[in-house]
């Protein structure tokens, strides 16, 4: 399986770090470097086997690829992952010796905070390599780029909403948040603003109470019934493949749209939304706001620019829904169809990767 996987997907380079001294047992995935180097964050997760983590790197390195494409970034896709849980088992020796990684590789590959990781742990993989972002903005980094990331999928959200109501408005909309962590938490204060009904659920009761502390009118589901919630919107915000085979059929929702990678647990699922009247706005171009964020990093960092140029995710999702109208595809194809034809538009060019090496120790002027 994982050497059909990486053929198949045709990934350029896959890397695999273990050291046994810190405990690191780390891959390093990098699927395409056609438009510029390979962007990616860094997740940690206990997986159940090293062939779940290296799905996961696999497919998530490419969904980067096309994300980057499709939101118009000099950038192409990577994805790490490194295996354990991030409650129990980080150290700064750990992370260090995960940046000496990213460091060997010259810079094909950037790391970044993710799922399990978060500015801090940036830091000590910054003291590593130079080949990152999301830092500290004491530094001259962003700092955790999850605000931006909420504010593109609620974008996206009207984009779909449009399609599916004829009205991008998400005032009296009721939307199940599947996950109220780093993005979905901030999606939810953007969607109350708004005036929107919020049913939300999360697996670990720390979040939830935090979420009703700052959401009082906030509506609590059961982690398995998030799927069978009477909503307009369904946001998946937690891990991926949420879609599959055993809940698509349960979703009551007229749009799914949310900030979790590989949501479709399998492409054919794209389908199956759109033959049901579901409105799929393509995971990796909504939640695009976070790319976007750290990617500003590379020329120095201004958030009012990162802002601006997240609301092209509207633009973004709104084509990408015309496509899979007037082709009559599923939106999921429609959006690799606009990555796939930028990609390969540049193919021809070549790119020489930019001298992007922020200065350890320093703060980026």
């Amino acid at each position: 399986m994982p050497f059909s996987s990486i053929r198949e997907l045709a990934h350029e380079q896959v890397v695999i770090n273990r050291d046994e001294e810190t405990g690191l047992t780390s891959i390093i995935a990098i699927h395409d470097t056609t438009l510029g180097p390979a962007l990616g964050g860094c997740r940690m997760h206990p997986y159940t086997s090293d062939t779940d983590a290296l799905r996961d790197a696999l497919r998530l390195s490419r969904g980067m690829t096309y994300k980057a494409a499709a939101a118009g970034l000099d950038l192409g896709g990577g994805k790490a992952v490194i295996l354990g849980d991030p409650k129990t088992e980080k150290s700064e020796a750990l992370f260090r010796t995960f940046g000496r990684a990213v460091e060997s590789l010259g810079g094909r590959y950037i790391t970044a905070e993710d799922a399990g990781t978060g500015v801090a742990d940036i830091e000590q993989i910054r003291k590593e390599t130079s080949f990152v972002v999301g830092v500290d903005n004491t530094h001259g980094g962003s700092g955790d780029p999850s605000p931006v990331t909420a504010r593109g999928v609620l974008h996206g959200m009207r984009a779909a909403c449009e399609a599916a109501f004829g009205s991008d408005e998400l005032a009296g909309r009721t939307v199940a948040i599947q996950g109220l962590g780093n993005v979905g938490l901030p999606l939810a204060r953007l969607l109350r603003d708004e005036g929107a009904h919020i049913i939300a659920s999360d697996v670990d009761p720390e979040r939830i109470a935090d979420a009703r502390r700052e959401i009082p009118k906030l509506e609590i589901a059961e982690s398995e019934s998030i799927f069978d919630a009477d909503a307009d919107i369904f946001a998946p915000c937690a891990m991926g493949s949420a879609v599959n085979d055993d809940t698509v059929g349960r979703i009551k929702a007229r749009v799914v749209c949310g900030s979790a990678n590989n949501q479709l647990d399998h492409d054919e699922l794209g389908a199956e939304l759109a033959g049901r009247g579901i409105v799929y706005a393509p995971d990796y171009l909504v939640n695009a706001g976070g790319l976007i964020n750290v990617s500003v990093e590379l020329e120095g960092y201004n958030q009012e620019r990162a802002l601006r140029l997240a609301e092209s995710i509207y633009t973004n999702t709104r084509t990408a829904l015309r496509i899979a109208r007037e082709e009559e595809i599923p939106p999921n194809q429609a959006a690799d169809r606009m990555a796939k034809r930028r990609i390969e538009s540049m193919r021809s060019v070549g790119r020489a990767f930019p001298t992007f090496r922020r200065r350890r120790g320093r703060r980026s002027k």
